[in-house]
């Protein structure tokens, strides 16, 4: 067992509060806004086994199948295939897609070819890999993700009364929804600055407006995005997207392809061990237009929030059911009693409320507290678990 130091990543559009607040730890006053566990190498956790920290990932490539087990490794390859997160919104979060796995091998292999840096900021890919995720909310969380059906859309954007979107409208209006919602989306990303200005300036005036009149409309989410990315064309993009809310302990999967932008709260976050962000909007980094028009899946549906499910044979534990086997989501409800966690698989726990302590299988105790973390290597020997963590989160691989 190693307790994990963890890194904070400080993006513009973090909270000021809400990590300090989980870490016990005193606001720096700026945005704080991931917390990362795991082994990318953007930023691993780090863990002291007795010669002085080191990186979660140098352990893991320095003994492979002794830190994540031969059967991860004969099925994921010798990397943890997993990142956990904290993530923590005080501003929207940009409106953004993830490729498939073969996109990103594609993606990541043609801008080495033409000799891109990894950290330029017009970097579409930063690795070779796919990023499906999973977010869990710890507090009323909310977001768009995607797309609403083209006439609702249409019916929308038609509520604001914006001249400039009537062409928009008229694409959403016409044809096989897919096909319109791709046009739809083509249009609003490539209008010319002028004209695209002025919608924005309008629509967000009727947004602000509709957002005072009826505060639970369907109008009242985006004046977040008024407020804090005045002139972003996102706005518009965001509008064709579906508006949900979380309440805590409720999640969301987001497969390759759906677009998504998060605009208030604090969650957990589980993914494949990937950075590869396509963005469309609510952003002041690199927009690919043609890149993220590969990328996205042009299907209209209501985001489907999952609710945990017992996991049979494991007391207290609940599963949150995901369509991939590279990780899996649990969280433990702790009552005091003792109970085991399977050593098979590497895993990383999470405390987030209470406190919990795992006994590993040469008597060596490790408590945890809220904001705290845990990496179990691949033993293939069941670790100890008890304490009273009503919130305790469980990452790992499903084998």
């Amino acid at each position: 067992m190693d307790r994990l130091v963890n890194t904070i990543r400080p993006y513009a559009w973090g909270s000021a509060t809400a990590l300090p607040e989980l870490l016990g730890q005193d606001p720096t006053g700026e945005p704080q806004a991931e917390l990362w566990m795991g082994a990318h190498p953007g930023d691993p956790s780090r863990t002291d086994r007795g010669a002085g920290p080191r990186p979660l990932d140098e352990l893991i490539a320095a003994d492979p199948e002794g830190e994540l087990g031969t059967a991860t490794v004969a099925r994921f390859g010798p990397t943890l295939p997993f990142l956990l997160k904290i993530l923590a919104a005080g501003i929207p979060i940009s409106i953004q897609a993830h490729p498939t796995l073969d996109q990103a091998r594609a993606g990541f292999a043609a801008e080495n070819a033409l000799g891109i840096p990894l950290d330029a900021p017009r970097r579409n890919y930063r690795d070779a890999n796919h990023k499906p995720e999973l977010i869990c909310a710890l507090d009323e969380f909310e977001g768009l993700c995607g797309f609403r059906p083209a006439a609702e859309a249409a019916a929308l954007l038609a509520g604001l009364a914006v001249p400039a979107l009537a062409p928009v409208i008229e694409l959403l209006s016409a044809g096989d929804e897919p096909e319109a919602l791709r046009r739809a989306l083509a249009a609003i990303l490539t209008m010319d600055d002028a004209t695209a200005a002025d919608a924005v300036r309008q629509a967000a005036a009727q947004v602000d407006l509709a957002a005072k009149e009826d505060p639970q409309g369907p109008y009242a989410a985006y004046a977040r995005i008024t407020r804090d990315f005045p002139g972003d064309r996102g706005l518009i993009a965001g509008l064709l997207l579906n508006h949900f809310r979380l309440h805590p302990g409720e999640a969301l999967y987001l497969g390759a392809g759906v677009p998504h932008a998060y605009l208030h709260g604090v969650c957990v976050e589980l993914q494949a061990n990937s950075d590869n962000v396509l963005r469309a909007g609510l952003t002041p980094k690199h927009i690919d237009v043609p890149e993220l028009m590969k990328v996205v899946v042009f299907e209209a549906g209501a985001p489907d929030v999952l609710h945990p499910t017992p996991v049979d044979g494991t007391p207290g534990e609940e599963l949150y059911p995901v369509p991939i086997d590279e990780f899996r989501l649990s969280r433990f409800r702790l009552d005091g009693t003792d109970r085991e966690i399977d050593g098979r698989t590497p895993q990383i726990l999470l405390c987030t409320a209470g406190t919990a302590r795992l006994t590993g299988p040469d008597g060596t105790v490790l408590d945890l507290s809220r904001g705290e973390s845990a990496f179990l290597p691949a033993t293939g020997t069941p670790t100890r678990l008890a304490g009273t963590a009503t919130t305790l989160f469980r990452a790992t691989v499903t084998i």
